[in-house]
């Protein structure tokens, strides 16, 4: 499955992508924020990650600028505690430029078409910027802050839990992106 957003493309990884996986997330303080990717993230887990099969109806997206194809990111939706949730990762070097609100979007736009109707989110608390992000796509904290483990860290952080209802939802507020 591909989607198309102003300036991304989300598109499947592919074998050959390994080293553009490797090369945005492989930095403790992008595999920091995340629940799943170990630190240290090595090349064979980078292998690892893109030869995983893609559910359409839990898609996984590398997120793409569309003109120059470079990979910057990744997102999806999967399951996680019997949720629907969204997860995503911003290289370092591409973080401040709106590209994981515009991914955002984009992959909630995939989520309504596959008939998702609640989807869930949550973000460590020492990562401010992922719930900001959060907000600007409509997500609104539910009010939990649980323990999550985080494979990068290697222990239990703080996370704040938020979710969107896409069949009640309101349009997001353009101007806060």
């Amino acid at each position: 499955m591909f989607h198309r957003s102003e300036r991304l493309l989300l598109r499947p990884p592919w074998p050959e992508d390994w080293k553009h996986v490797f090369g945005g997330i492989a930095d403790e303080g992008v595999v920091r924020n995340l629940a799943s990717a170990p630190w240290p993230y090595t090349a064979e887990h980078a292998h690892d990650f893109v030869a995983l099969p893609v559910s359409p109806r839990f898609p996984r997206f590398l997120i793409a600028r569309a003109y120059d194809a470079a990979v910057i990111g990744g997102i999806g939706i999967d399951l996680h505690e019997n949720e629907v949730e969204l997860g995503y990762w911003i290289a370092r070097r591409h973080w401040g430029r709106g590209y994981a609100t515009e991914a955002g979007r984009a992959a909630l736009d995939v989520a309504r078409m596959l008939g998702h109707r609640r989807i869930a989110a949550g973000h460590f608390l020492d990562n401010p910027a992922s719930g900001r992000v959060l907000r600007k796509l409509g997500f609104v904290p539910t009010g939990a802050v649980r323990a999550r483990h985080s494979c990068g860290r290697g222990e239990t952080a703080l996370a704040a839990e938020y979710a969107l209802d896409l069949e009640g939802e309101a349009e997001p507020d353009m101007r806060a992106a």
